[in-house]
């Protein structure tokens, strides 16, 4: 039960050092985290764990928190601002896979320790970072429609918790099916992918939920460089 309990204080985290980050920083500081979530999580994926039973990849509750991160953008500073939040989480993925492709083809001195262990993770980086930028833009892009839709629809502070969940859940629904197609299968046995997709939506499925108390600490939070002197 070690992973379980482990992983449900790792989100909790995410989400309260995002809370921090919004609350320091405002939404320049959420900019910033989807940049470095983004980065971070594509890097943790290529870590398999079991969890609930089932083989799943590190990376989900980093990864879902930029979908909250957009959400709060949507929800206090409008559409445009969301969307260039995704812009800016997609860019950053792109640089860092650049920048350590060409790192990797530096020859390594005979004193390097490191090379071999970067090669590992990175080395694999390139296959794993195109199916999230791609399920990445496709899913975020969904999520920030379905989030100003639902909020036609629902646009009372009490109803926060369907914009954020039923934008959420739908998006990343798509974003776990399009990128465990492209970055797993035939990589893994059929019922390895198929656990992997499973278990990686039912983990992001229960990240959501837990977002959402942390939507509403970020909808009742001034920032602090918004705060009248």
């Amino acid at each position: 039960m070690f992973n379980e309990f482990w992983g449900l204080g790792f989100a909790v985290a995410n989400f309260a050092m995002l809370i921090i980050m919004y609350k320091v920083f405002g939404k320049t500081g959420l900019f910033a985290w989807v940049a470095m979530s983004t980065i971070l999580a594509n890097i943790q994926v290529t870590k398999t764990i079991e969890i609930i039973g089932l083989t799943a990849t590190l990376g989900n509750s980093l990864y879902a928190s930029t979908f909250l991160a957009t959400d709060i953008l949507n929800e206090k500073y409008g559409k445009k601002e969301a969307k260039k939040a995704v812009w800016l989480g997609f860019t950053s993925l792109l640089v860092m896979v650049i920048a350590m492709q060409f790192g990797l083809k530096f020859i390594a001195d005979d004193s390097d320790f490191a090379h071999g262990s970067l090669e590992t993770i990175f080395g694999l980086v390139p296959q794993i970072a195109i199916a999230s930028m791609i399920a990445y833009l496709a899913s975020q892009h969904i999520d920030v429609l379905i989030f100003a839709a639902l909020r036609k629809i629902f646009p009372k502070d009490n109803q926060f918790w369907i914009r954020n969940n039923g934008s959420t859940l739908i998006s990343q629904l798509l974003d776990t099916l399009i990128f465990t197609s492209i970055a797993f299968y035939g990589v893994f046995p059929f019922d390895v992918w198929l656990q992997i997709f499973i278990s990686t939506y039912v983990l992001k499925f229960i990240v959501s939920v837990m977002d959402t108390p942390f939507g509403y600490i970020a909808k009742w939070i001034t920032p602090l460089d918004e705060k009248k002197v």
